[in-house]
């Protein structure tokens, strides 16, 4: 009998709940704690609470609850918990669940180095935290390209750290239209308008292609929306299209409908809208400091750039748009490769990884980097 997995994490995430969900098809008894069921900074995106059919969904909401849901979990039980720094209630978890004994994994992102007095300060912090608890946790389930050498440099084995992703449902079938092969191509933008996202990036990029047919679409709100409505209108005249924000279930049609997704991020964890691009069989471009930037690479299509290298963005850009609008056969297949990025491969990943009691982590290549 599989050992029951427990989730602890600040919201109930969409990009979390699949992958549990799917663990739990698979026969393990699983648990989801979260501190509430969805931040107000979320809410505002457009995200919803996800339903949990297969699970059982518990709410922690401060460290009295979570202390005594802690004490509820069987012995045998393995609980994944998000980060090492903070992380409000969960980090009162992960201090009672040590004082258990029980098994623990932490599943982290990439860490945004920017914001405090200097990165060396934030190096230094998690060199302590990992100082303090590599050896009370069985390993680390490292989200994003750079994460892995990132926790190597500071002071967590290689042995014990497992590259993972944001493993998401699969997309629902698209029920749009296609745009037709002789409409322009279309470039896509999804996500919050702000200075984080280098959207202005993207723009000024198209703009040094703009000999070539294209159209930019932009999915979402964010306090520089008039900025760069502005700034679009200047360099782009008539050619982007605003869609606004919109409800998550309506994103994978809006992406089965592009030709390309760009996200030029300063930083992203992962970008889970990549991973949605690739499922609907649109090829992706993100800057090097998207977590998914390794995916992106895996897949074949697409590409990589340094964050704010606009040059490099065009010239990414315009070969794609030289290139011209992917054919079904093309998308066929990059759908049927990004299924790896799915919630059902995920789990087989993370029950790979789960089985064991002592030792280093089963050295099993992630989905995506696995042979074809």
């Amino acid at each position: 009998m599989p050992n029951p997995v427990w989730f602890w994490q600040r919201i109930v995430s969409p990009h979390m709940i699949g992958l549990a969900e799917a663990l739990a098809k698979r026969g393990h008894e699983v648990t989801y704690v979260a501190e509430q069921p969805m931040s107000e900074d979320r809410a505002k995106q457009g995200w919803r609470p996800p339903r949990a059919d297969a699970i059982t969904l518990r709410m922690a909401p401060d460290a009295a609850a979570a202390a005594g849901l802690v004490a509820e979990a069987p012995e045998a039980s393995i609980h994944i918990c998000q980060g090492f720094r903070g992380n409000g209630v969960v980090g009162r978890a992960r201090i009672a669940l040590d004082a258990r004994g029980s098994r623990q994994w932490v599943v982290m992102e990439t860490v945004e180095e920017r914001g405090w007095a200097g990165s060396a300060v934030k190096r230094l912090e998690y060199a302590r935290l990992v100082r303090s608890w590599r050896h009370r946790i069985e390993g680390v389930l490292a989200i994003g390209h750079a994460t892995p050498e990132w926790l190597i440099a500071r002071g967590m084995p290689a042995e014990r750290i497992a590259p993972f992703a944001y493993f998401l449902p699969e997309p629902p079938a698209s029920t749009c239209p296609e745009l037709p092969m002789d409409s322009p191509y279309r470039v896509l933008f999804v996500g919050r308008l702000i200075s984080l996202k280098r959207v202005h990036d993207l723009i000024d990029a198209l703009a040094r292609v703009a000999g070539h047919a294209f159209e930019l679409a932009i999915v979402g709100a964010g306090p520089l929306e008039a900025e760069l409505r502005l700034r679009a209108k200047s360099r782009l005249g008539d050619r982007v299209v605003w869609l606004g924000q919109r409800p998550m279930n309506e994103i994978s049609a809006i992406m089965a409908q592009a030709d390309c997704l760009v996200l030029p991020s300063r930083n992203d964890g992962w970008g889970a809208v990549v991973s949605e691009a690739l499922m609907s069989g649109t090829p992706a471009i993100c800057s090097n400091r998207c977590g998914a930037a390794g995916v992106v690479r895996a897949s074949g299509v697409g590409g990589v750039f340094n964050t704010g290298d606009v040059e490099g963005l065009a010239q990414l850009l315009e070969a794609m748009i030289v290139r011209g609008k992917p054919l079904e056969a093309e998308r066929t297949r990059l759908r049927r490769w990004a299924l790896c990025l799915g919630a059902d491969r995920g789990a087989d990943y993370l029950s790979t990884i789960l089985d064991r009691t002592s030792g280093a982590v089963h050295r099993t290549a992630p989905p995506w980097c696995a042979p074809a």
